[in-house]
């Protein structure tokens, strides 16, 4: 139970980028890598969130083209190549990136060596996993932190076999924390007629649409995060286009929202 609640905490901090600078996945943004470019370069692609702030789980593809798209985390890697956006442009993928935590440079994925289930924090995953370009740090790094020493292929399909579990969780924080949130800001302060005239192909360039024009006032990394969340899995219906159907992320879901009622209540 307490780990459980020492990852929920983790997951708050996630969804919401509060206290980036107590967060261990992150750096200041002016040492942060940004492969991809334009506008939305600091923004993952898949779920929004602030790169420099989800940093030491940073993945990135190469493509054929020359162009990266950047990730928060493997599980934001795994979903785009599985099912999202790079699923059926997985031949044009020239190379996969991670950022080494010992370095915070990025190196080739398919050559590192990542620990799985240490006690740090995960991102955008109940099962952490970081990443060492040398086998002997992240052996050092498991010894202290706990965790299995594995490979790329091995922690992607660890990342695969998670991802219901996590997007679940995921969906319990959205509902009872962050699409409320949005929404409240959402019709407080933003023009709406504005962003209506959006067009987004994802959530990363729709919150540098917000950021950008300032459709909403100014906001906070946490209140843009929220309102675009808001708008693209609620108001524009993504999150239900893409899961609505998938029965075992609506019972992980309603699982961790269990548990999130019983840590509160026993505050």
């Amino acid at each position: 139970m307490k780990l459980f609640k020492m990852a929920m905490v983790a997951m708050v901090f996630t969804l919401t980028g509060a206290y980036a600078q107590e967060m261990f996945q992150s750096v200041p943004e002016k040492e942060a890598t940004l492969l991809q470019k334009g506008e939305d370069k600091l923004y993952c692609p898949n779920c929004g969130m602030n790169l420099p702030k989800y940093y030491k789980t940073s993945h990135a593809v190469e493509l054929t083209d020359g162009t990266h798209r950047q990730y928060c985390s493997i599980h934001c890697l795994t979903e785009e190549m599985e099912m999202g956006y790079l699923r059926d442009k997985k031949e044009n993928i020239k190379s996969i990136k991670v950022v080494d935590i010992s370095s915070n440079q990025f190196v080739d994925a398919k050559k590192a060596f990542y620990v799985v289930g240490s006690s740090k924090p995960g991102t955008m995953t109940m099962t952490s996993k970081y990443a060492f370009r040398q086998k002997a740090q992240a052996e050092d790094f498991a010894a202290k932190n706990g965790g299995t020493v594995m490979d790329f292929n091995e922690t992607y399909k660890a990342a695969v076999n998670d991802f219901t579990k996590d997007m679940g969780m995921l969906l319990a924080m959205k509902s009872s924390k962050m699409w409320k949130m949005g929404e409240k800001l959402y019709n407080e302060k933003c023009d709406k007629a504005k962003i209506d005239t959006f067009h987004a192909h994802n959530i990363g360039t729709m919150k540098t649409m917000i950021r950008d024009s300032k459709a909403c006032g100014e906001l906070d990394d946490m209140q843009l995060q929220a309102i675009s969340l808001h708008i693209w899995d609620q108001k524009l219906g993504n999150f239900e286009k893409q899961y609505g159907e998938n029965k075992e992320i609506k019972a992980n879901a309603e699982m961790f929202k269990k548990k999130m009622m019983e840590q509160n209540g026993n505050k």
